[in-house]
């Protein structure tokens, strides 16, 4: 039987919110890194998460987290990395928060809904 999440998007406001809401509603005990990695790692199952990886996640008012986790908190999420990244990265995380900046190109919100759809093909509901 498939499991279904939901995360409430109207709580979404910042990536650190995200890993409040998503530890306790996506079954990973409240807690599972706060970070893309961790993530990843939680909805491969295991992590609180069914093992079989039989589970989707419903997504209500992903509008909101999208309007949320958009290029301004994409921007502020590169800043927090560009602080404590490899000098050899940073010429390159440069380029992404001037990207950011700017309003262009993938926004936080879009890096989480591609972690998802890759880890669970199909599993994604945007409500």
């Amino acid at each position: 039987m498939t499991v279904r999440y939901v995360l409430d998007g109207s709580r979404i406001t910042t990536l650190e919110e995200l890993w409040r809401v998503a530890g306790e509603t996506i079954g990973c005990g409240g807690y599972f890194g706060r970070n893309l990695d961790a993530f990843t790692d939680c909805l491969r199952g295991g992590f609180g998460t069914p093992d079989d990886g039989d589970f989707v996640i419903e997504w209500r008012d992903h509008q909101v987290s999208r309007r949320n986790l958009g290029h301004a908190e994409t921007a502020r999420q590169l800043e927090l990395t560009l602080a404590r990244c490899h000098p050899t990265h940073r010429a390159g995380m440069g380029v992404r928060l001037a990207e950011a900046r700017a309003g262009r190109g993938p926004t936080t919100f879009d890096w989480l809904v591609e972690i998802i759809e890759e880890e669970l093909p199909g599993g994604l509901h945007l409500r």
